[in-house]
């Protein structure tokens, strides 16, 4: 970039702090955690482990804006002095750290604007994530499997740890079923976006004639339920069964009948879980998985009711897919719902989906 290039940089992100200064407003948020941290000092604040958890939990929310935008902020007037400095002594060595600095503030920006739209409840929250594969046998588990590798990928560039609770394997390869539970902050706001059908064309290594093939896999999110939610569960409703794993995991998943499923009979649900040796924590879990199915058919009930008075029709099914990865007869990933392409499969399955997610949260923010 020359000097009059990064001149414009900075005057955008000056527009954008004072944009992201306006929405924040600081002066309501500080005074806020003031209150809360005024609340922390108070007797017995410790002895109210629910009512603690919650005004802790606030408090860090905001923390992480005020600061987070303190910290931007801060990076800025920095970068403007180093320009200024530039502009008097036209140092090579300094402008090319101008110029870094000024794409490393962009990216913050970025991620600081996007972690801003995710402010609807739980987005925030950790992320139970389950694929299934659709018709089509080995060729659509096999999918399914891809699509698994994909996710596991993304959480580690992310820094989230990945858990999975119930897994079932293919016949011959890929799997029939998998459920993962993908803890870190802001995984459920950002997974949200990857709820749909996921639609795969590729020559088929299991077709010996070499032909091509399209295969579909769903994908379902939800939230990490925290035990105060109002998610009305009656044991009665309730069957739970328990059997022996069959996942992988060690010898020691055959031994006992440490798996859970259990079936909600009115809403017809049912979540398993075989991730632990005991059956009281696969018991635990099960129940978690639950609340947030449940809490998910909710949230979903209620749209349909703004969606019949808005007299919305939204098709469900394998045709409904928002988003295609072409193999052959060229390289292609595309989400229907933002139209965002990117002609680099291999990096897109290697977990580089951030693009598609960014797309798509910006676009419903607009819509």
């Amino acid at each position: 970039m020359d000097m009059a290039e990064i001149n414009h940089e900075l005057t955008n992100m000056a527009r954008r702090l004072a944009d992201f200064r306006g929405s924040l407003d600081l002066a309501e948020k500080e005074e806020r955690m003031a209150e809360l941290e005024q609340k922390m000092t108070e007797p017995g604040f410790w002895d109210r482990p629910d009512e603690s958890k919650k005004v802790i939990d606030e408090s860090n929310a905001l923390k992480e804006k005020v600061n987070g935008y303190k910290e931007l902020a801060d990076a800025y007037d920095d970068l403007e002095l180093s320009y200024e400095l530039v502009k008097e002594e036209e140092n090579e060595e300094l402008k090319q750290e101008l110029e870094q600095g000024v794409h490393s503030l962009n990216k913050r920006l970025n991620q600081f604007e996007l972690n801003m739209l995710l402010s609807e409840p739980y987005d925030k929250n950790s992320a139970i994530l389950e694929l299934h594969p659709g018709a089509g046998g080995t060729e659509s588990q096999d999918w399914a499997a891809m699509l698994l590798r994909m996710y596991k990928r993304w959480a580690e560039y992310k820094g989230f740890s990945v858990e999975t609770l119930d897994y079932l394997a293919g016949d011959e390869a890929g799997l029939k079923s998998v459920t993962i539970y993908i803890k870190g902050h802001n995984a459920y706001g950002y997974l949200k976006a990857e709820k749909g059908v996921h639609r795969l064309v590729r020559i088929s290594p299991f077709d010996s004639s070499g032909r091509r093939h399209t295969s579909f896999a769903s994908c379902d999110v939800m939230p990490e339920m925290e035990e105060d939610v109002e998610v009305e569960v009656n044991h009665e409703d309730l069957r739970i069964d328990t059997y022996r794993s069959s996942g992988a995991g060690g010898q020691h998943v055959n031994t006992t009948d440490s798996a859970v499923r259990i079936t909600h009979y009115p809403t017809n649900t049912i979540v398993t879980c075989q991730n632990e040796r005991s059956q009281l924590k696969n018991r635990e879990t099960a129940m978690k998985m639950l609340r947030a199915k449940l809490y998910q058919l909710k949230i979903e009930e209620q749209q349909k009711e703004i969606d019949d008075i808005r007299g919305e029709q939204k098709e469900i099914g394998w045709g409904s897919q928002i988003r295609s990865y072409v193999f052959h007869p060229y390289n292609m990933v595309k989400d229907h719902r933002t139209n965002r392409e990117i002609g680099n499969t291999s990096s897109v399955m290697d977990g580089n989906i951030d693009p598609f997610i960014d797309e798509y949260l910006r676009h419903s923010m607009e819509s």
